[in-house]
């Protein structure tokens, strides 16, 4: 009962959690005409792929006394094993104002921009508009700005203020992202309060997004520098009827189509999820890139806070091995590029085992999915990222 208890907390709480009652498919067929009016001007032709890692619990790892190693059994930082290996791009989430950790929040990831940017690579700045997790269960609004949720108006000045403020103090320390995801896994209509509201508010939501948009496109022509924007949606299938409805209801000034695909929270498979990724790259003439996604390489648990991903999680041919998680990588990057796609995420791959705890249990509840092993050694899944060494 205690484990199933963990289980449904987490499956609640972590943006990998997709699987909601709400989360469904809708309106598939008739996607509506391309878009191309893209008014920030970008193109989406000769950009180079992005091959990244969700770093955002690493510096918490190193705080708890995490050391990591790479392939050679060496300890590294590891913004640098990441680097060396390949990656160009890391994602970092951010909240409002967390009071119950002392990470993801402005602080904790100027850090992590800084050290990223250091080792050469961009950045994806994923603001959630909350002060804790968001996904396709919950959009709870930041509790700062709970008297003003009824009051469109007003929530969108404070969407596009903390959004352009946030970016112009980056910009004054030269830590500006390349990339920046107005909202997480927003399947649902964002800054709502603790029980969700369906169907969507379009006028609403369509309002409060295009904030956010803004906002970005007004720091990026101030500061002069290119900053593109990305809209995040959990599961291949949901963009299908997400982005429609978004498009038709004035949502179009985006760069970047984001998904989250875990296979087993999906309808669809690494044999056909390629016309989804097709499907959406062709309809709105946007780039597409998987932003989370993640393999487990042991079904073995390192500590007392069971794992999320477990047999579930397994892709037929694929076992849970380091060697299993280097080929569903491999094989979600050939399917992502032969669709035309420009980027692939590991989500916390150095979520690793500590003695620090979350809210619900002493350690990790990805430490059989992390991108090292319970030695905190690089599994052979990190070797996905070389491609980009030779591209």
């Amino acid at each position: 009962m205690e484990y199933l208890k963990i289980w449904i907390a987490f499956i609640f709480v972590l943006s990998c959690s997709s699987n909601d009652r709400h989360n469904v498919i809708q309106n598939e067929e008739d996607p509506i005409t391309k878009d191309t009016n893209n008014e920030n001007g970008t193109s989406n032709d000769s950009q180079r792929f992005y091959y990244g890692a969700d770093l955002s619990y690493v510096n918490e790892m190193l705080d708890c006394g995490a050391i990591f190693y790479d392939s050679n059994n060496n300890s590294k930082n590891p913004y640098t094993i990441f680097s060396q290996a390949g990656a160009n791009l890391i994602r970092v989430r951010l909240w409002h104002n967390p009071t119950w950790t002392q990470y993801s929040n402005f602080k904790d990831v100027k850090k992590t921009i800084s050290k990223a940017k250091a080792e050469g690579m961009e950045v994806l700045l994923d603001f959630h508009y909350s002060d804790f997790w968001t996904d396709p269960s919950k959009q709870k609004i930041p509790a700062a700005w709970e008297t003003e949720i009824n009051n469109k108006e007003a929530l969108g000045e404070m969407l596009y203020n903390y959004t352009y403020d946030t970016l112009a103090d980056l910009a004054n320390e030269n830590l500006l992202p390349e990339i920046v995801q107005v909202g997480n896994e927003i399947n649902p209509m964002i800054l709502q309060g603790d029980e969700l509201i369906w169907p969507i508010d379009w006028n609403r939501n369509s309002y409060l997004i295009n904030n956010g948009i803004r906002a970005v496109r007004d720091i990026a022509q101030d500061k002069n520098q290119k900053i593109d924007v990305m809209l995040h949606i959990a599961q291949p299938e949901n963009g299908l009827w997400w982005f429609k409805e978004a498009t038709k209801n004035g949502v179009t000034d985006f760069d970047w189509i984001g998904l989250s695909y875990y296979p087993q929270w999906s309808k669809y498979t690494l044999d056909n999820v390629s016309s989804v990724f097709q499907t959406l790259i062709n309809t709105y003439n946007k780039r597409l890139m998987v932003v989370e996604t993640a393999y487990p390489y042991t079904m073995k648990n390192a500590d007392n806070a069971n794992n999320i991903l477990g047999n579930d999680a397994l892709v037929s041919g694929y076992p849970a091995t380091q060697q299993g998680q280097l080929d569903y990588l491999t094989k979600l990057l050939e399917v992502i590029e032969n669709s035309g796609g420009e980027g692939l995420i590991y989500w916390e791959p150095a979520w690793v085992s500590t003695d620090c705890s979350t809210l619900w249990a002493k350690g990790s509840h990805w430490d059989n999915a992390t991108l090292f092993d319970h030695n905190n050694k690089v599994t052979l899944g990190m070797q996905f990222y070389f491609v980009s060494l030779i591209d």
